[in-house]
């Protein structure tokens, strides 16, 4: 497990965390990697991330590592989404919340 400081004494994420199986690394090496196949590894990696790592420090650090230089790379859009949040689902309450064929 590999965390270092950054220049403002910020702990970051070592590689050996933020890509332990080496997926993204190798995503930025196949020539005419397409969106939906770095969509297909982003989730593998997603699920390969250990637990208690936070996968918002991981992208920024695979970002970092990978993504700055190669912007016009299909996998760095896909880093980039990951960032992005997600609208949380809300449960409807009342009869909005119930089926529409009650049993």
């Amino acid at each position: 497990m590999m965390i270092d400081e950054d220049q403002m004494g910020r702990r970051m994420m070592g590689l050996d965390l933020a890509d332990p199986k080496g997926l993204v690394r190798e995503s930025y090496r196949i020539e005419g990697i397409t969106d939906g196949e770095c969509r297909s590894i982003f989730i593998d990696w997603a699920l390969s991330l250990a637990a208690g790592v936070d996968p918002h420090d991981a992208i920024r650090v695979l970002i970092a590592t990978y993504g700055l230089e190669a912007a016009d790379h299909p996998m760095s859009t896909v880093l980039t989404e990951g960032l992005k949040d997600t609208p949380r689902p809300h449960r409807r309450g009342g009869r909005a919340g119930r089926s529409p064929n009650p049993a």
